[in-house]
């Protein structure tokens, strides 16, 4: 297997996977669905793939969950949606697309055949949509992407707009009997004044809306923002407030942008008793050649717990499962020059300027990782390891206390874990001559990093 192919994180072992779908807790399980072609590395045919794990850190993968229907309202892909327990049978919630759908999905239930098995690997497709476009009068050009939650003692659902003018949207259902869809208004569009401020015209549809609710009981509401085609990810705080004859509407408090890497879209919530979990879904940033070539496309993060801070700001950290991945003993434990292992686990602590080096080129360059506590920022910079993405490979700099640092890695896929405020995906392939090698300089207080390994069996 090559360095650059993802071993820890979800990734089916061959053709094409985007957005994670319906992450969902059964039976002492964690499911987690995705969109996925299991004959190429392209984005048709669109299935749902499916994995289970016992513990979030390792993955088991069933057969396909959801399959398109000839003549059915999916007969052109099963797109993005949830999972819901509808009164002890797990049921699919997502977007059914036909032959002509031109951006407008139905949305499509489907029923764990057999609820009791803690393995979810028989579904049956129910043949006729509970919604089968959008509402009228609205003048809706784009429609997909149910996502169901509760509020209120009552069963409601998002799902992702945009509309003739331009203006991206979430529309709001009353879905309390999940057979039984009422439309029940705009939840938010992008003439909110908040909205407006944080996300600019930067999109013409919102795509797999999320809402999770805080311990506070704030609520932050996650959107994918579509341009025509995905170009960023951004995340709203705020309330959701009684509106009329009780419907809802959501009162946005600040926002701002959810992962400012460039290969990070389409983000999946899992709401939990005590927390909510979020994957995300990372693309390949690398020619399409080199893609047939290996015959696989894409991967999931690792699952994130969200929440906010007091001032409202997006709290992000990498679930604490995933420590069940690293080797038993760390390969450093202080500032060093040491090789890096294809997948790990790496946390440095900064007093004063410190810059962090994971890969060195053939040439002598080196990616790196700059925290300047004194000014408040952190550099990604990555030079000498294009993408091969219109939107390039320039270093991204973000704002943060920039005092420590968590750096996932796991093949190609790169996570940065900032203060906890702050989160940067990218995919980083590796070039002939290229060497994995740390190089700390600076000022750093504390590095510390593990190898990350297969479970042992039993």
């Amino acid at each position: 297997m090559s360095t650059d192919a993802p071993r820890f994180r979800v990734r089916p072992p061959a053709g094409w996977i985007n957005d994670p779908n319906g992450p969902f807790r059964w039976r002492d399980r964690y499911h987690l669905f995705y969109q996925h072609n299991p004959d190429a590395p392209v984005h048709t045919n669109v299935h749902w793939g499916h994995a289970s794990s016992a513990d979030l850190a390792h993955w088991e993968h069933h057969p396909v969950a959801l399959a398109p229907t000839p003549d059915g309202p999916d007969e052109a892909g099963c797109w993005s949606g949830c999972v819901v327990d509808d009164d002890g049978v797990p049921t699919a919630v997502y977007t059914g697309v036909d032959r002509d759908h031109a951006g407008l999905g139905a949305i499509c239930l489907a029923r764990a055949v057999v609820p009791d098995d803690e393995t979810l690997t028989d579904w049956k497709p129910l043949p006729t949509p509970v919604v089968t476009g959008p509402p009228a009068g609205l003048d809706v050009v784009m429609f997909r992407d149910p996502f169901v939650f509760r509020h209120g003692g009552r069963r409601w659902a998002l799902v992702g707009a945009g509309h003739a003018d331009g203006t991206p949207s979430v529309l709001l259902f009353d879905c309390d009997e999940l057979l039984d869809w009422r439309f029940a208004g705009v939840l938010l569009d992008g003439n909110d004044p908040v909205a407006a401020d944080v996300f600019g015209d930067k999109a013409v549809g919102w795509e797999c809306p999320q809402l999770y609710a805080t311990a506070s009981g704030e609520w932050v509401l996650v959107l994918s923002l579509w341009d025509g085609d995905p170009c960023a990810t951004g995340y709203l705080t705020g309330r959701l407030q009684p509106y009329d004859s009780g419907e809802l509407r959501f009162e946005a408090r600040t926002g701002g942008r959810l992962d400012h890497g460039r290969d990070f879209y389409a983000p999946a919530v899992l709401q939990e008793p005590d927390r909510a979990l979020m994957w995300g879904w990372s693309w390949e940033a690398r020619a399409q050649g080199e893609v047939e070539h290996a015959g696989w496309a894409g991967v999931l993060t690792a699952p994130r717990v969200v929440d906010v801070h007091p001032d409202g700001a997006l709290r992000v950290a990498p679930a604490p499962e995933l420590q069940l991945l690293r080797a038993a003993e760390p390969f450093v434990t202080a500032p060093a020059q040491v090789a890096l292992p294809p997948s790990y686990d790496l946390t440095v602590t900064a007093h004063g300027r410190t810059t962090v080096g994971l890969l060195r080129s053939a040439s002598g360059a080196r990616l790196t990782v700059r925290l300047d506590p004194d000014e408040g920022t952190v550099t990604l910079d990555r030079g000498d390891w294009p993408r091969a993405r219109p939107d390039g490979s320039a270093p991204i700099v973000v704002r943060a206390p920039a005092r420590q640092v968590r750096v996932l890695v796991d093949g190609s896929l790169f996570e940065l874990f900032v203060d906890d405020r702050v989160t940067v995906t990218e995919r980083v392939y590796l070039g002939a001559g290229d060497v994995r090698e740390l190089v700390v300089a600076g000022n750093a207080e504390a590095v510390t990093g593990w190898e990350l390994v297969p479970p042992t069996p039993e």
